[in-house]
């Protein structure tokens, strides 16, 4: 299962091992109550102690991703997974466990099993996004501290020099979901501490660029030629153009990430919700919405490779139709055919809730914490188990799909 220069990504994300993620898994914050690991954190190392919270940690690592999880990725014809990891992952900001001996034992796992791993510097201090998944909800201010900017800088020249003479390691990406103006003003998370999230705003387009630059500096010196590093899009898929090529770097991605539970929103909202739900015309319509997103990826990729680096079958059809598993096999298969216009593609996420079996996707289906709903197609091992998604299925060529050697060629 070597993944080659040219062979495309069919990928899983290992979401909520190393960076929690409350709603996927409420769990580890039981004690708590917190809705983010960085107050869960300090929350817990507050009632109990930093050993407790570490041995906790400890303990939802320790299961959540085993061996065998790599071998069932692998036996389902997958090629490599993406690991988001936290800032903290070095184990030096204060009141923040380290995880690195975990991304340790995922190269040795991916070794055995053939899989190729992708290192995505998923949270950064201060939060790039104001998400949960950055670790700080409604928290913006990453980008406006040069000191917590190169701190990340240093994590990922210190996570390059320690993988760079990894063969499982494929990419880097320098940082995940750095956050628009448009998406930014568009949510509504919620600070805990009002005064922290002050001043908390979007990363701009010309500071993501200067920090991009950078990033790539500094590990373009230190990685193998062959390492490709990963770049998000910044909700900005179209606005990057031939910047990359310009900007003189090579054997570069850029990562989009395309969900239909967010491009259908607005056909949903509103008094019209009912009438398009129960509209014969539903297949059309979903065929609409992928559509446009593979003609931006089709776009985008006239200049760098794009890589599809989440996504999931989720959709109001299938949670409000009649026959749910048909809506989610057809919905599953417009996407894969349209991010066949992409270098490849990554599922969000490997598991949810974990399975007493690795990777069988069974026990009770997960629960939106937040509001009782289904989650069950953002559980790959679910997915597979009911038949939503074929594994193992083969993608079509596309003749203008990007490769990473055409990447190469035009010195990208």
């Amino acid at each position: 299962m070597v993944l080659g220069i040219d062979e495309r990504i069919n990928g899983v994300n290992l979401g909520n091992w190393l960076v929690l993620e409350k709603w996927m898994d409420p769990e580890p914050f039981v004690r708590t109550a917190e809705d983010d690991e960085i107050w869960m954190h300090r929350t817990h190392g507050a009632l109990w102690s930093e050993r407790n919270l570490a041995e906790e940690l400890r303990r939802h690592r320790d299961a959540y991703i085993t061996l065998e999880d790599f071998r069932v990725i692998a036996d389902h014809g997958l090629n490599l997974v993406r690991i988001p990891v936290p800032y903290f992952i070095f184990g030096d900001w204060p009141g923040h466990p380290g995880c690195i001996a975990y991304l340790d034992r995922a190269f040795r796992w991916a070794r055995e099993t053939g899989l190729k791993i992708m290192i995505d510097l998923h949270t950064v201090p201060g939060s790039q996004n104001g998400f949960d998944n950055g670790g700080l909800t409604g928290v913006c201010k990453w980008a406006q501290n040069p000191d917590l900017v190169e701190y990340a800088l240093n994590v990922l020249e210190r996570l390059a020099r320690r993988y760079r003479d990894e063969p499982a390691l494929h990419s880097i990406e320098v940082l995940n979901e750095p956050v628009s103006w448009s998406v930014f003003h568009g949510t509504s998370n919620t600070a805990k501490d009002v005064r922290e999230a002050s001043g908390s705003t979007h990363v701009p387009l010309r500071f993501l660029k200067r920090f991009y630059r950078d990033a790539y500096a500094r590990l373009r010196a230190i990685l193998r030629p062959e390492t490709i590093i990963v770049f998000h899009d910044g909700f900005r898929l179209l606005r990057w153009g031939d910047w990359f090529r310009r900007a003189g770097m090579r054997n570069v991605m850029l990562d989009t990430h395309q969900y239909l539970i967010a491009m259908e929103e607005p056909l949903f909202a509103g008094p019209a919700r009912r009438l398009y739900l129960q509209s014969r015309h539903l297949p059309w319509l979903y065929r609409m919405l992928v559509g446009a997103r593979e003609i931006a990826i089709r776009s985008a990729a006239r200049h760098i490779p794009v890589l599809v680096g989440e996504w999931c079958v989720e959709n109001r059809w299938a949670l409000h139709g009649r026959n749910r598993a048909d809506a989610y096999r057809q919905v599953s298969r417009l996407q894969r055919a349209a991010w066949d216009a992409s270098a490849g593609q990554i599922y969000w996420s490997y598991q949810l809730a974990r399975s007493a079996k690795p990777g069988s996707g069974e026990g009770k289906p997960p629960r939106d914490p937040r509001n009782g709903g289904n989650l069950e197609a953002w559980d790959l091992t679910r997915v597979w188990r009911h038949g939503w998604i074929q594994a193992d299925a083969p993608h079509d060529d596309v003749a203008s799909a990007p490769s990473i050697n055409d990447n190469r060629r035009k010195g990208h």
